[in-house]
């Protein structure tokens, strides 16, 4: 009993780091995600409010708003050329 439990004590930090590692790749693909949306939704051909109306609604709701910006708000738009 002691053995079975030191192992399973001895097991514990990895579990813990790849947990930690699964958690930091989430939040960096978020973030990757977000400044993504932000990039594309300034070098869009929208007017000047529709593009504050975008900025305002990733930074309200950056998951959400950035994953709507890729999936509905980048179909009618064109990339402006400048900044590669």
């Amino acid at each position: 009993m002691h053995a079975q439990l030191t192992h399973q004590m001895a097991l514990a930090p990895t579990g813990d780091i790849v947990i930690a590692c699964a958690g930091a790749a989430v939040v960096l693909g978020a973030l990757a995600l977000f400044f993504g949306a932000l990039l594309s939704i300034v070098r869009s051909d929208l007017t000047g409010g529709m593009q504050l109306v975008w900025v305002v609604f990733a930074l309200m709701a950056p998951f959400l708003g950035s994953l709507l910006w890729f999936l509905i708000g980048r179909r009618g738009t064109q990339r402006r050329p400048g900044i590669a």
